[in-house]
């Protein structure tokens, strides 16, 4: 069945951690970090519209000022998501910059910033670009408890991890995976067109089955119609993103909870298991950890993220513990 997107790391497992998404249909990316996005072409980048930050490290947001240079020449709307006060770093990483040359003739390009803490996004920022980027206050998007993002195909849920910091950890949920068959297409007629993309958001945003699809055609179809026979619906796609949390029980049981049935986890491996004093010193997870995370959650693939370079020498060892783990006792 089709996907709503593509994700991979932005980098190798010794990189800064990122993860791209990559929305089949929608023209547009995500991005899971903002750390060194060499690893991304140019194209990806200048598809990203929303970034979710874990925390303000170097290695977690130097690549900000990749897509604000990206973004000056044309118009449109970077949206990140962090944790408390992020909205200072941001204003500080723009203060920076001397930006004499924007005004009301320049494209009209703007960062906001959401703010995740207490559970939910309590506070929003502007950085409107035809100001020179001065920094406005907003008010924050009208969003469920723990939801950092939500729209039609897909949602975002948030929760703060403890890395002596508040390190926010993600997970996308798709609504439902639909997917059309191309035979009863093909049998009845119909065209392949947007008027399909039209029907599947219908059914992810659970319109009744009488509502009146419109084909390219200019057919007028029930959508409970195409569900009986040109639509196949199965559950959405689900991808966690957990980074920089200290390697103790609470931490471990919300990285669970939010990666639960997960098709992919994107986990930090930070350091070997033998290695567990030195990871609970730098407040990051243990191969053998993130493998247990794993296999509590019940997700479908673990991918290792953010391991140490003090393992460059033996480049599979802590994936292999991170496989081992996850693997069935």
């Amino acid at each position: 069945m089709s996907r709503l997107a593509e994700t991979r790391p932005v980098g190798g497992p010794f990189d800064d951690p990122g993860l791209l998404v990559d929305l089949r249909f929608g023209r547009r990316a995500l991005l899971f970090d903002l750390g060194d996005l060499s690893g991304l072409g140019q194209r990806e980048r200048l598809r990203v519209t929303d970034a979710f930050v874990s925390h303000a490290h170097m290695d977690h947001f130097r690549g900000f000022d990749t897509l604000l240079a990206l973004g000056l020449h044309r118009p449109g709307t970077l949206r990140l998501v962090g944790p408390k006060d992020f909205a200072d770093r941001v204003a500080a990483k723009i203060a920076g910059y001397t930006w004499n040359l924007l005004d009301e003739t320049t494209p009209d390009f703007s960062v906001v910033v959401d703010e995740f803490f207490d559970g939910a996004v309590r506070r929003r920022t502007r950085f409107p670009g035809r100001r020179a980027f001065a920094r406005e206050a907003a008010d924050p998007p009208a969003l469920s408890p723990g939801l950092v993002h939500d729209e039609d195909d897909f949602s975002i849920e948030a929760m703060a991890l403890d890395h002596g910091i508040p390190s926010l950890a993600f997970a996308l949920q798709e609504r439902r995976r639909i997917n059309v068959r191309r035979d009863a297409l093909d049998r009845r007629g119909l065209p392949v067109g947007p008027w399909l993309t039209a029907a599947k958001r219908a059914v992810r945003r659970g319109d009744p089955p009488d509502t009146e699809i419109a084909t390219d055609d200019g057919r007028r179809l029930r959508l409970g119609d195409l569900l009986d026979d040109v639509l196949s619906v199965g559950p959405g796609l689900r991808v966690a993103y957990v980074v920089d949390a200290a390697p103790h029980d609470a931490n471990v049981a919300a990285a669970t909870a939010l990666a639960r049935g997960a098709d992919r986890l994107y986990i930090e491996s930070a350091f070997a298991t033998e290695d567990l004093a030195l990871a609970q010193r730098r407040l990051h997870l243990t191969a053998g950890i993130a493998g247990r995370i794993a296999r509590a959650a019940g997700v479908r693939e673990v991918i290792p993220l953010h391991v140490s370079p003090r393992y460059l020498d033996r480049p599979d060892h802590v994936p292999a513990q991170l496989r081992a783990a996850f693997a069935p006792p």
